[in-house]
């Protein structure tokens, strides 16, 4: 998902999509370990979504605090 999209996501719809990515990378993982992982750039794609989502909630937490 883009960063467009994720900034139009209310900030519950935000923490949500977090948790639903980690738990596909957990899931990712277990497949990557057990030998079932067909597409290993899943991984990182998954993380950098991750990651992505993280920064607009970081980004949110610092604009209230400063607002």
């Amino acid at each position: 998902m883009k960063a467009v999209e994720l900034r139009e996501l209310t900030p519950e719809e935000l923490v949500h999509h977090e948790s639903e990515l980690k738990r596909k990378l957990f899931n990712l993982r277990f497949q990557r370990a057990s030998g079932e992982l067909d597409n290993s750039a899943e991984l990182l794609k998954t993380r950098k979504d991750i990651a992505r989502a993280m920064t607009i909630i970081s980004e949110r937490k610092l604009g209230a605090t400063r607002s």
